[in-house]
């Protein structure tokens, strides 16, 4: 189940990010690309570090590499929450939808936890 698991949210981080740099190249960069192409590069980009890798180190450096893309990941984790929460937290943006009082209590909470989280991952040696 676990495999299964890993394998459908690494399908759907490809797929959010194939569908975020193509929203950000065609909308704001005015540059299109054929959909096809497109994958195919997100893709390359995703496997070739972990195939160099595991080429050069063998399949015992996968473990750092897969602690060192965990560690990449939680360190961007912030810069989409606390804006995420600024913008739903704007009555002018989001009218009779934004975040209620109590939503935005636990929200910040939880970024302020993250942050803390993510401040201390940086001084503490990992685990290779």
């Amino acid at each position: 189940m676990f495999a299964i698991a890993l394998l459908a949210s690494g399908q759907s981080s490809t797929l959010t990010g194939t569908l975020a740099g193509q929203i950000v190249m065609e909308g704001f960069l005015q540059f299109k690309m054929r959909a096809w192409l497109r994958r195919l590069i997100t893709r390359l980009i995703a496997i070739v570090p972990a195939v160099v890798v595991i080429s050069f180190q063998g399949e015992q450096a996968s473990f750092g590499l897969l602690i060192l893309s965990q560690v990449v990941l939680s360190m961007q984790l912030p810069f989409a929450v606390i804006p995420l929460l600024q913008f739903t937290s704007d009555k002018s943006k989001m009218g009779e939808f934004a975040n209620k009082l109590w939503v935005r209590v636990l929200a910040w909470i939880s970024a302020i936890i993250i942050v803390g989280l993510n401040a201390k991952l940086v001084f503490v040696p990992l685990p290779v």
